[in-house]
């Protein structure tokens, strides 16, 4: 069964004049790292609030179509109940810090869930350990780099030990090193753990590495969803999207145009070795 299924959704804020989202439809797969990309207003916050639970049972609206997850139907099922199922980090995750401390932080939503103690501190300590924060407990969140605060607020909501996280612009604010450690946690909370992973994230090269499915939003729509190659490929071939390739596709679709197809490039080391490949054969034909 899939972990995310969205039919025919369409939604409209309050008083807004037309809607965020329109007869969306995508499915999510147990195990799915999926990145979700569009441009300012093409309606990624919104789908990511959507399936939180947040939209509609938070914000009102007008709702139509429905979002399935792990088989409850949001607009039947509380937010609360939603919780325990996705974890929702947004992209101002300083907001969602609420205590002094990194050991109350995490423990907050546990303790407002009625966990007991001795439950409690297991998971406190399991979720902190899960991001890389074992023994900062003590630690005020004030202190924490932004980074560190990222990684807190994605503590805090896999204390609930949700299937599926959703993350909103998780790399914003941060720094390169910062956001390229970011991927790696989440890459890894998505093999070592089998979290269902969606990212509403801006630069795909980040993402391009790590994901198995690229998602693009047009106002509202979903315009290609597929795997990396088929998106980031439609995007090539769409003058208004090519300046929002990764670099390394950006050369791979250049050199395309001269040259035969290459193989689907995630990182710069598989690039370099196909290159480097590539151009050991040519000088050997030249010698032969």
């Amino acid at each position: 069964m899939s972990e995310v299924v969205i039919s025919g959704l369409s939604y409209t804020y309050p008083k807004a004049a037309r809607p965020s989202l329109q007869q969306v439809s995508l499915k999510l797969e147990n195990g799915a790292f999926a990145a979700l990309t569009g441009f300012n207003g093409s309606g990624k916050t919104t789908l990511c609030l959507a399936i939180a639970g947040a939209v509609p049972h938070y914000f009102g609206g007008a709702m139509a179509g429905q979002v399935v997850i792990g088989g409850f139907k949001t607009a039947e099922t509380g937010i609360c109940e939603l919780a325990d199922i996705v974890g929702l980090v947004m992209q101002d995750y300083e907001s969602q810090l609420v205590t002094l401390t990194v050991e109350e932080e995490v423990a907050f939503g546990l303790e407002n869930r009625g966990v007991e103690r001795p439950e409690l501190t297991r998971r406190v300590q399991e979720a902190l350990a899960m991001v890389g924060l074992s023994g900062k407990e003590r630690q005020q969140t004030a202190a924490l780099s932004g980074g560190q605060k990222q990684r807190l607020a994605i503590a805090s909501v896999l204390a609930a030990k949700p299937k599926i996280l959703v993350l909103d612009e998780p790399t914003s604010a941060l720094d390169p090193e910062g956001a390229a450690e970011l991927y790696e946690l989440l890459y890894r909370l998505n093999q070592e753990h089998g979290l269902t992973i969606l990212v509403a994230e801006h630069d795909l090269s980040l993402a391009l590495p790590y994901a198995s499915q690229f998602i693009l939003l047009a106002d509202g729509r979903v315009a290609v969803d597929g795997t990396p190659a088929d998106v980031l490929r439609y995007m090539g071939a769409n003058r208004q999207y090519a300046c929002s390739l990764p670099p390394l596709w950006q050369l791979k679709l250049g050199l395309e145009t001269h040259f035969s197809c290459f193989g689907d490039w995630k990182t710069d080391e598989e690039a370099s070795e196909e290159l480097s490949r590539r151009l050991d054969s040519r000088e050997d034909g030249k010698s032969a």
